[in-house]
C-alpha cells in the first residue's frame, strides 16, 4: 500500500481566531504541511455566507424580503437582486472582505514564523470562492448574467490586493470550486436544481469561468484547486458516484490553464472505500501535489487507512486532506482531526 506523504488544511478550521489555527496547525503537521491558512475565522466561518451582507450595501442591489432570515454568526441569509431600472454595469460594489482578512492573517502569519513557531518553509494560504459560487447561491434569473462581471472584477481586484500585499514567495492561493459540480451534477441546492445562465455547453463554461481565475495568479505564487461537493452540516449536496466528473472537470481546467498547478484536492466520501469510486484516478493528469480528502473525524485512522488502501490501487502519489473545512466540525474534535493526518501520512 503507498503511504501518502504530506497533507494539506483545505481552509476552514474550527478555532476562534487566526493565531490559534496557524500555531496549532504548525505544531501538531508541522513537517507535513507546505501551506497553512488562516482557518477562515470570524464572519468567513460559514464560508460565502457573509457575502449578502457585504453585497447589500451597494446602491443598486437589494435584499430580497422585507425580514431579515437569521443566520448563525449574526449573518442575514437572505438572497440579492438588481434594483429595478438599475444597469449593472454601473454598480460599485464595496471590498468584499477577502483581501482584508489576508492581509491581516498573514501579519499574524508572519509574527508566528519570525518566533519560530512557523516554519520558515511554509507559504501562507488564502483560500477564494469563485464568482459561481456568489452568483448561483445570492441571485437569480437574469440578474446573475448581469452581476457576474461586476462581481468576477471585485474578486479579481480582492486577489490584485492580495498579491500587492503579501510577498508572492510566500503566498498560496486555492479556488474553492463546490458550486460547479453541483451545477454539472444538477444536484438540488436552495429548493431549485442548481443550473447555469449562460448559453452553451454548462461544463464548458465553467471550465472556462475556472481556467480565467487559475491564470490569474501570477506564476511565482502557488496556486491550487479544491473541489468538492458542499458542506452543509457535514453532508454533499449530491453524493458522487465516483471521481469520474471529478477527474474530468479537473483534466479540463488543468488543459486549459496556461500555467501548471501547484496542487489539486479532490473528495473522498466517507462510505467510499471501494475500487469502483477510485478507478477514474487512472486518468488524471498528472499534478504537482494530488491530495485526496479521505480523512473523516467519525473514523479517523482506521477508517483513512482503508480509503488510502483503495486508493494506493490506483494513484501512485498522493497526500492526505478532509474532504472539506472543518471549520464546522463540532467543537472539540479540531486537534483529533489535524492529529489524523500526521498519524496516516508520511511528512515531506
Amino acid at each position: 500500500m503507498t503511504q501518502p506523504q504530506g497533507a494539506l488544511l483545505v481552509g476552514s478550521v474550527n478555532y476562534d481566531d487566526a493565531e490559534t489555527t496557524i500555531r496549532t496547525a504548525a505544531s501538531l503537521l508541522r513537517g507535513h504541511l507546505k501551506r497553512i491558512p488562516d482557518g477562515e475565522v470570524g464572519k468567513r466561518f460559514h464560508w460565502i455566507m457573509f457575502q449578502p451582507d457585504v453585497l447589500g450595501q451597494a446602491d443598486g442591489i437589494e435584499r430580497v424580503g422585507d425580514e431579515p432570515i437569521p443566520f448563525p454568526a449574526g449573518l442575514d441569509a437572505r438572497p440579492l437582486r438588481i434594483g429595478d431600472g438599475v444597469d449593472a454595469a454601473s454598480i460599485t460594489l464595496p471590498p468584499l472582505g477577502y483581501a482584508d482578512a489576508a492581509i491581516e492573517s498573514y501579519r499574524v502569519f508572519t509574527r508566528l514564523r519570525d518566533e519560530g513557531a512557523v516554519p520558515a518553509s511554509i507559504r501562507f494560504q488564502v483560500s477564494l470562492p469563485t464568482p459561481v459560487a456568489i452568483i448561483s447561491s445570492f441571485f437569480s434569473g437574469d440578474d446573475r448574467a448581469a452581476i457576474e462581471p461586476v462581481y468576477t472584477t471585485a474578486l479579481v481586484d480582492e486577489l490584485a490586493r492580495i498579491l500587492d500585499a503579501i510577498p508572492h514567495e510566500d503566498l498560496a492561493i486555492q479556488w474553492d470550486v463546490a458550486s460547479e459540480l453541483g451545477i454539472v451534477e444538477r444536484a438540488p441546492g436552495y429548493g431549485a436544481v442548481m443550473g447555469a445562465w449562460w448559453e452553451g455547453d454548462p461544463f464548458d463554461g465553467l471550465v472556462a469561468r475556472l481556467v480565467s481565475l487559475v491564470d490569474a495568479v501570477p506564476s511565482d505564487v502557488e496556486d491550487g484547486i479544491h473541489l468538492c461537493y458542499g458542506d452543509a452540516g457535514e453532508k454533499h449536496f449530491v453524493e458522487p458516484r465516483d471521481a469520474a466528473t471529478l477527474v474530468r472537470f479537473a483534466n479540463a481546467v488543468i488543459a486549459g490553464a496556461s500555467r501548471s498547478l501547484s496542487w489539486l484536492h479532490l473528495p473522498v466520501p466517507i462510505e467510499r472505500d471501494d475500487a469502483a469510486y477510485f478507478a477514474a484516478l487512472a486518468s488524471l493528469t498528472p499534478v504537482a501535489e494530488l491530495y485526496l480528502g479521505l480523512v473523516h473525524r467519525e473514523d479517523g485512522a482506521e477508517g483513512a487507512q482503508r480509503r488510502i488502501a483503495a486508493a494506493s490501487a490506483v494513484v501512485p502519489s498522493f497526500g492526505v486532506a478532509t474532504e472539506c473545512g472543518i471549520g464546522r466540525a463540532p467543537d472539540g474534535t479540531t486537534e483529533g482531526i489535524l492529529r489524523t493526518h500526521a498519524e496516516v501520512a508520511a511528512a515531506w
